[in-house]
């Protein structure tokens, strides 16, 4: 039984060493390159945009490089869906991917988008979602799971302050209905779905009228 249990244990560690000779090493450089498919959407600063009423691309300049691609493999796969981005991810190769998001991680943040005329009313609702969350209706911080600020912490949680309000909002309400699920345990599921189309709105603008980075 004991030597079963070494065989067992060397053959777990043989497939962990597998799987992280798998995930290739990002070049920025040529990430660079196999980028310039991605900026009529992300823009050539990495920026994104928000369209108000319409659909909106994230930013991806300074987000964390294992999470933009962990979201191109699974865009890749099927396990996320997006009718724009599976098409661009089905042309990039594992190597392409660690490259492009590479690319993007070393680029400066920029600002987000979106909610510049709430009400202070909205944007202080905005807030304690987004620092303190609302036990009444059982919903935990975005600061709990995404870091400090909302910032990022690692490559599960991705920075959202400073992301933009109309793609927020979007992810928001995807997790909420189901059509997005690619999170850990369907944190985000679950928190999405007990909050009101008001409180999706109002942490959105807030967030997106944060700092990306700290100052």
């Amino acid at each position: 039984m004991r030597k079963l249990s070494i065989t067992l244990a060397a053959l777990g560690l043989a497939t962990q060493a597998g799987l992280a000779q798998a995930a290739p090493e990002g070049d920025p450089e040529k990430g660079k390159q196999a980028a310039t498919m991605c900026t009529a959407c992300h823009q050539a600063d990495g920026s994104g945009k928000h369209v108000e009423g319409g659909e909106s691309w994230p930013r991806l300049a300074g987000l964390n490089a294992e999470y933009i691609a962990k979201q191109l493999h699974d865009f890749k796969s099927g396990k996320r869906q997006n009718a724009s981005m599976m098409p661009f991810a089905n042309m990039l190769s594992d190597q392409q991917i660690a490259d492009v998001s590479a690319y993007y991680a070393q680029m400066d943040a920029t600002p987000g988008q979106g909610g510049e005329n709430a009400s202070e009313a909205v944007l202080k609702r905005g807030e304690q979602i987004a620092e303190r969350g609302d036990w009444s209706e059982y919903v935990v911080s975005c600061k709990s799971c995404h870091g400090p600020d909302s910032r990022g912490a690692g490559a599960t949680f991705p920075g959202i302050a400073g992301q933009h309000a109309g793609y927020i909002k979007a992810q928001l309400k995807a997790w909420q209905e189901g059509s997005r699920s690619n999170d850990p345990q369907n944190l985000m599921g679950a928190v999405a779905k007990r909050m009101s189309n008001e409180d999706i709105h109002a942490v959105a603008v807030w967030l997106a009228n944060q700092s990306p980075v700290a100052e």
